[in-house]
């Protein structure tokens, strides 16, 4: 349990501190190329859900975006009441990887009414939406915990 909520701490607060940056130093939607034709710093206020699913939502109805997000927070909760006791340090990490970020993201939501993004990735005529260190996380650990999931034996090394 410590593991997790450690690592939902740091990203916490590398989330927070990275989005503080670009929103200090980017102009939206201007791109600072920082590895010419496949990686940007670009400020985007998304006020969808992951990747920009339902930003075109009317301002009216996007509480519901944030209610999503709690929800969310909450089915996590019960996840990992029921994952930490027995799952181990994978199950930890993922989880924290996974809180952390959840929690950074919905911080923007409460506050700036969307998400700060500004990571941009792209090649030639493919384009990844822009996203954060709570994206990254978010993925990440979804990724690792689907791996303790569904490979043989993982849930009880």
């Amino acid at each position: 349990m410590k593991l997790a909520a450690w690592v939902a701490g740091l990203i916490l607060v590398l989330d927070q501190v990275t989005k503080w940056v670009a929103l200090d130093r980017l102009v939206p939607p201007i791109p600072v190329e920082v590895i010419p034709g496949f990686f940007s710093l670009t400020l985007v206020m998304n006020p969808g859900l992951a990747f920009g699913m339902l930003s075109s939502t009317p301002e009216a109805w996007r509480w519901i975006v944030g209610m999503l997000s709690v929800g969310a927070l909450a089915v996590l909760a019960v996840i990992a009441a029921r994952m930490l006791p027995a799952g181990g340090w994978g199950t930890e990490l993922a989880l924290g990887l996974i809180f952390g970020g959840a929690v950074g993201n919905l911080i923007d939501r409460v506050r700036f009414g969307a998400v700060v993004d500004f990571l941009d990735f792209y090649w030639r005529g493919y384009h990844w939406p822009a996203f954060n260190v709570a994206d990254s996380a978010i993925s990440v650990g979804v990724t690792l915990l689907a791996l303790r999931m569904l490979l043989p034996g993982a849930r009880h090394r």
